[in-house]
């Protein structure tokens, strides 16, 4: 369960960190009135809409890969046996109590002499 909740973990930050990258390469709507003019995107490895596009999916696939492991990261913590860190959990119950010890009472005592 350890090995699938690191490999979990690993695979959430690098999806995270992918996200972000990506936004940030993209560009806002107004930056597709300089592509319509010929401002060289059309010379692009994608072409003048396919780097939007690609992208744009790319985001939509890590996000979607994010949201999955946050699922599967918050079943595993929330599934975890619960570990008690108290030591008389760990000690055996008594089934019947003990018959109490009377003290002997001395000869000479003077609780005899209280009236009652």
């Amino acid at each position: 369960m350890e090995l699938l909740h690191t490999l979990l973990l690993t695979v959430h930050i690098i999806a995270g960190i992918s996200v972000i990258g990506l936004v940030l390469l993209q560009h806002g709507k107004g930056a597709d009135m300089g592509a319509a003019f010929g401002s060289g995107a059309s010379g692009s490895l994608f072409g003048a809409t396919g780097s939007a596009n690609f992208l744009s999916r790319a985001t939509a696939a890590l996000a979607a890969v994010f949201f999955l492991t946050s699922l599967g990261l918050s079943y595993i913590a929330t599934s975890r046996p619960k570990v008690s860190g108290s030591v008389m959990d760990s000690t055996p119950a008594q089934t019947a109590p003990a018959a109490p010890v009377e003290a002997p009472s001395a000869p000479d005592s003077k609780a005899k002499d209280i009236p009652k």
